[in-house]
């Protein structure tokens, strides 16, 4: 895997999974306590010995900047590195990034150098863990020029996604942007040509792309400089090579979760909590998840209840009752919470203790006050909930944006801002 350069492309401006991306890049929003979105992709190149890495962003990724640096320190005994390439205007090109295959073009002058075989392109906002070795691998048998990794999915599900179709070879012939109705049909696959059981292919006869892919070093080159019009991969530039090159299919048949929206982040941090065992785990001893080292003292709970819950690293929770549930590093609960079926991203700091007793302070302090309650919702980092809080959605409302009001709802889901200060009684 030496001979493979691994391309994480960061996203755009995570409009998607806004205000979790108002301060900071899409793949720094931080996933399950203590980990951010980066940290997927950069462990399974790692886990897969692929060790020369880039993370392509445009927006807001100071904090992206600093985390790579803190937890990727690669040692002088390798040549491997994790390196963020941001967005820049120069004379050729005064653009931002138009679209993912466009980012890469725009640093193809730097790519171009390595000696390389492969690049790998990944993206920065889904969770799953996978052996880019086996998909490489498998790229090199066929002789593809381009292979795709597909997830193979039902018909209840395909009309979301971008199919493909392939013949008995597993070389892609066919693709089709969300289809429905009859166009859907037609791109029924027989997806046992991957090495999918006869059952399962039956339940799940459609193919759609992760939209990672391995491109043999010179045709991807080829293909950015030929048409320099075309931003996209998953809808321009791979589409319109199947006629010309061998473009194969690699199927992954394992857990595979699109994280893009605040709806689907907060389902996939709570699936998480669940027993006995979750559909995605961080404890598999053989292929870590790696973030940076913090250093933080262990949680402190004082006559808590918890259940089916996560509660990260450096946090004090007090007389409280947490359920199904995510508390992010240094998450502070006071006396009489409840914390149900939320996700609270923790706090960038401690509050000095003279601080938080100064019953003069204007300042609601740092955590979630005495008395509150929170309930299918997300609170940001460093957010100041006051005591006998409600945050509950009492309305039911859907979709709101109460910006200054320090929240928005998404989904019916109560996404408390960033910094956020929520005074004392009030209601959400």
């Amino acid at each position: 895997m030496k001979r493979v350069l691994g391309i994480i492309l960061g996203g755009g401006a995570g409009t998607r999974l806004y205000p979790l991306t108002k301060l900071r890049a899409k793949p720094a929003v931080p996933l399950a306590g203590k980990y951010r979105l980066i940290d997927i992709p950069v462990s399974n190149c790692i886990n897969s010995e692929i060790l020369k890495i880039y993370v392509l962003t445009q927006f807001n990724s100071a904090s992206l900047n600093r985390h790579i640096a803190r937890a990727y320190n690669m040692s002088g005994f390798t040549d491997g590195f994790v390196e963020v390439l941001a967005a820049q205007q120069t004379p050729e090109n005064p653009s931002w990034f138009q679209g993912t295959a466009d980012a890469v073009r725009k640093y193809l002058w730097i790519f171009s150098d390595w000696d390389v075989d492969e690049y790998l392109i990944l993206s920065g906002d889904h969770l799953y863990r996978m052996d880019y070795a086996d998909f490489v691998r498998r790229h090199r048998e066929t002789n593809a020029d381009i292979t795709l990794s597909v997830v193979p999915i039902d018909e209840k599900r395909a009309s979301d996604f971008g199919l493909m179709k392939i013949d008995s070879s597993g070389r892609v012939i066919d693709f089709s942007e969300k289809p429905k109705g009859d166009a859907l049909k037609a791109m029924e696959v027989d997806t046992t040509v991957l090495g999918l059981s006869a059952d399962k292919a039956r339940e799940q006869p459609y193919i759609a792309s992760m939209g990672i892919y391995v491109f043999k070093k010179q045709v991807l080159i080829d293909l950015l400089n030929e048409e320099p019009d075309r931003t996209d991969f998953g809808k321009e530039i791979i589409p319109a090579s199947a006629s010309k090159y061998n473009v194969q299919a690699y199927l992954f048949d394992d857990y595979w979760e699109d994280i893009g929206t605040i709806e689907a982040f907060f389902n996939a941090n709570l699936a998480l909590t669940k027993q006995p065992k979750p559909d995605f785990s961080f404890y598999e001893e053989n292929a870590p998840i790696y973030t940076r080292s913090r250093y933080l003292p262990p949680t402190k709970l004082l006559d808590c209840t918890v259940t089916e819950s996560m509660i990260g690293e450096g946090c004090i929770l007090k007389n409280c009752t947490i359920q199904h549930s995510v508390l992010g590093v240094r998450s502070r609960v006071e006396t009489g919470c409840v914390i149900d079926n939320a996700l609270i991203l923790g706090a960038d700091y401690y509050q000095p203790y003279a601080e938080r007793l100064d019953a003069s302070a204007a300042q609601v302090p740092l955590g979630v006050g005495e008395g509150s309650t929170v309930r299918r919702a997300i609170i940001d980092k460093n957010a100041r909930i006051g005591k006998n809080v409600q945050i509950i959605n009492k309305d039911g409302v859907e979709e709101a944006s109460r910006e200054d009001d320090g929240f928005i709802i998404r989904s019916g889901i109560v996404v408390v801002l960033k910094n956020a200060v929520i005074p004392d009684g009030t209601v959400i």
